[in-house]
């Protein structure tokens, strides 16, 4: 028998059904979390600033005080039973996402060095052959965000504004962030 390799496919178009689940884009369990209650929204846009119809987000972050909902985190930190830790959303016919969640506290990264609060964020979309990764942070974090060792680890200083989520209103606190695919304004994704 002859071994054929197998061929790439790309990353979507997603099926909504069994994956479209709402209640999967909301961290708190309606609300019950601890800590500031937050939205993130955005819009995902491909090279050509077009928007993208099908695409699909999926965020992972720690819990207000700085813990993750994982068992292998076993910092000295409160859990919170009502803040999942996992999220999911899809984009609408206009590029759009939404997730409400809790502003994250910082976590330990190398050396017990803190990081600034951040959201890890993956992208699935048609057209990519892997799925990207970036990381979501708070612009009015000024100080944490100049200390936190990936991102002032990125040089280029327009890529490290690609990573900054804006507030764009006070209640609950909302903040935009757009990723864009390349081109103008792209994204910084990271190699994981």
């Amino acid at each position: 028998m002859k071994r054929m390799p197998t061929a790439s496919q790309t990353v979507g178009p997603f099926f909504h059904v069994g994956l479209a689940r709402p209640d999967l884009a909301d961290l708190t369990r309606g609300g019950r979390a601890q800590g500031e209650p937050i939205v993130i929204l955005g819009q995902v846009r491909d090279g050509d600033g077009a928007p993208v119809p099908d695409a699909m987000l999926e965020i992972w972050q720690a819990n207000a005080a700085g813990k993750y909902a994982h068992p292998e985190d076993r910092q000295a930190k409160p859990d919170d039973a009502n803040f999942v830790g996992f999220g999911r959303a899809f984009t609408d016919k206009e590029g759009r996402y939404r997730f409400t969640t809790v502003r994250p506290g910082a976590v330990p990264g190398r050396g017990n060095a803190l990081q600034a609060p951040h959201i890890a964020v993956t992208l699935f979309a048609r057209g990519l052959l892997k799925h990207l990764f970036t990381r979501l942070y708070f612009a009015d974090l000024v100080q944490a965000n100049e200390a936190d060792p990936v991102l002032s680890g990125i040089e280029d200083a327009a890529a490290r504004r690609s990573l900054l989520a804006e507030k764009v209103n006070g209640a609950p606190a909302t903040y935009r962030f757009d990723l864009v695919l390349q081109g103008e304004g792209e994204t910084a994704f990271f190699e994981v």
